[in-house]
C-alpha cells in the first residue's frame, strides 16, 4: 500500500509542478491514471485522452501480460515518467500518452 500512495503522490506532485493548477485537482489526475493502470493489468480498457493537438483519443488497450505480443523491443526502450504506454488491442501495437492528459 505504500509504495501505492507514494506513486500516486509522486505524479501528483510533477503534474503540479509541470501545470501550476490546484493540488487537489492534480491528485486527482493521478488517482485516474493509477485506476486505469491496474484496470488495464486485468483486461483490456476504454479510456480516453487528450491528444497533443487538443482532440480527444477514444482508446481501448491493455497491459495483461497474456494479452500482450511476445517480447518486444519496447520493453528495452528507456522509462520516461511522463507518459503512460499501453498497447492498443484495436491497432495492434503499443502506444502511449501523456500522463497528464488522461480525460
Amino acid at each position: 500500500m505504500k509504495t501505492i500512495l507514494s506513486t500516486i503522490m509522486k505524479n501528483a506532485w510533477k503534474f503540479f509542478r509541470t501545470t501550476g493548477i490546484e493540488f487537489s485537482e492534480c491528485l486527482k489526475k493521478a488517482w485516474k491514471l493509477y485506476h486505469l493502470t491496474e484496470r488495464m493489468k486485468k483486461g483490456i480498457v476504454k479510456f480516453y485522452f487528450q491528444k497533443v493537438d487538443g482532440t480527444i483519443r477514444e482508446a481501448w488497450g491493455t497491459l495483461k501480460a497474456e494479452l500482450l505480443p511476445e517480447s518486444t523491443a519496447e520493453s528495452n526502450r528507456k522509462q520516461n515518467d511522463t507518459i503512460q504506454t499501453y498497447y492498443d488491442t484495436e491497432v495492434g501495437e503499443f502506444r502511449c500518452f501523456k500522463k497528464l492528459n488522461l480525460v
